[in-house]
């Protein structure tokens, strides 16, 4: 099936600069379906994609409110796009926009594979692209002039996006590993735990994937999960859901586990750094949390201890997540720490503080045969506790590709 690249705009607004950008790509030979997600005026026979199209039948709010129409709009976009790319028909997508274009547009392109190619050509690429970004490979691209009309500035910055995406869609690169890829999450103070593992996992035959606990390294640990292209977790250091329930600056994000629960991929969970909250400078900590136990890791992060309320919450969010879906999990308890600063001696050494968290799970979370919960006498770090992790994981992943292989034979049968 021919595939094309797909490029976005309100053609209400942008209709001549899409148009020319939709040109330009033509000339360097490749298809292209111009797709209006406008939410005022509709200029008829402009789109190969009308509007209409996209909503698929669906209506959109008043135009009045215009931040809801874009709101819908861009669900709708969303929801095309992924049917689109499903179906085999997207080699690329490129979109342009201010910032109501670049919501709008954005919220699609965050829900497409990492990997394939996606331009944003925007006029608030130079400022904070976070919102925009998350923890997807969209590529932002500044327009430098507003994107309102055609002149020597815009054709040439049009050019080199309309190139850009030729470029990544010619020259794709391939998945060359042919090894399995795990995905393991890590900080500072579970690095031990987590190198023994990571080691030990690549000498089995695996390539590890390590995630930085900020909020969105696990987020995009979890869209490499979505895009199938990770067959195994690891999620030891779950201090992300600390600071989504206190109010840290590394928030889990709402969906954190989603991805791991619907894709049923062998998952093995822990406590790790749920003992502390992250801020930046010291300064920055609110008021409300500067007479806790506060540690300073670096000038830019300070470090709160969790208190027993806190992690009662915590246990009690990561629950309501663990207990959706049937995947199989298993949960880790590090009985004597949960990070190095959680240990005998250590500033935030608090063995009733960690136990709210550990009691909680046990009575919340609903267990099976294949969710388990178990209690490790050792610390996080300790290579008692790795080895143990270890066992679970490889359990799981054999009785996921035994699972595999019966559902290939009754196939094939």
């Amino acid at each position: 099936m021919a595939k094309s690249i797909y490029a976005i705009g309100t053609l209400d607004t942008k209709g001549p600069e899409l148009s020319w950008l939709a040109g330009a790509i033509r000339a360097c030979g490749f298809s292209v379906q111009v797709v209006d997600v406008g939410t005022l005026d509709n200029p008829k026979g402009l789109a190969d994609i009308s509007r209409e199209q996209v909503l698929g039948g669906a209506s959109l709010p008043s135009s009045e409110h215009r931040g809801d129409a874009i709101r819908a709009m861009g669900d709708a976009l969303r929801d095309f796009l992924i049917a689109e790319n499903s179906a085999g028909r997207v080699a690329g997508v490129i979109g342009i926009g201010g910032s109501g274009g670049t919501s709008l547009i954005t919220t699609a392109l965050r829900s497409l594979p990492i990997g394939l190619p996606k331009i944003m050509l925007s006029t608030v690429a130079s400022g904070n692209t976070a919102p925009y970004l998350d923890c997807s490979d969209i590529t932002m691209m500044y327009s430098v002039v507003d994107v309102a009309g055609l002149n020597a500035v815009s054709r040439k910055v049009f050019a080199n996006a309309a190139h850009a995406i030729v470029g990544m869609v010619q020259h794709q690169q391939p998945i060359e590993s042919t090894k399995p890829a795990l995905g393991m999450t890590m900080f500072g103070v579970t690095t031990p735990c987590v190198t023994q593992i990571r080691e030990a996992l690549e000498s089995d035959g695996y390539e590890c994937l390590v995630f930085h606990a900020t909020g969105t390294g696990g987020r995009a640990m979890e869209q490499l999960v979505r895009s199938d292209l990770i067959s195994g977790v690891l999620d030891l250091t779950t201090t992300e859901v600390a600071d989504q329930v206190v109010g840290g600056v590394f928030p889990a994000g709402p969906d954190r586990f989603d991805a791991l629960i619907e894709k049923s991929v062998p998952l093995v969970i822990s406590l790790g750094a749920i003992d502390m909250v992250n801020f930046g400078s010291l300064s920055s900590v609110p008021a409300c949390h500067q007479n806790r136990i506060l540690h300073v890791h670096n000038a830019e992060v300070t470090l709160m201890r969790t208190s027993a309320d806190e992690n009662e919450s915590i246990a009690n969010w990561i629950a309501e997540k663990l207990n959706r879906g049937n995947s199989s999990w298993t949960l880790l308890i590090p009985e004597q720490g949960v990070s190095s600063l959680d240990s005998e001696g250590q500033p935030f050494h608090d063995p009733t503080a960690n136990d709210a968290c550990f009691e909680t799970l046990e009575s919340k979370l609903k267990t099976s045969s294949n969710r388990r919960i178990r209690r490790v006498a050792a610390h996080i770090n300790d290579t008692s506790f790795a080895r143990v992790a270890l066992d679970e994981f490889r359990q799981l992943m054999a009785v996921n590709t035994q699972a595999k292989s019966g559902d290939s034979h009754v196939n094939k049968d």
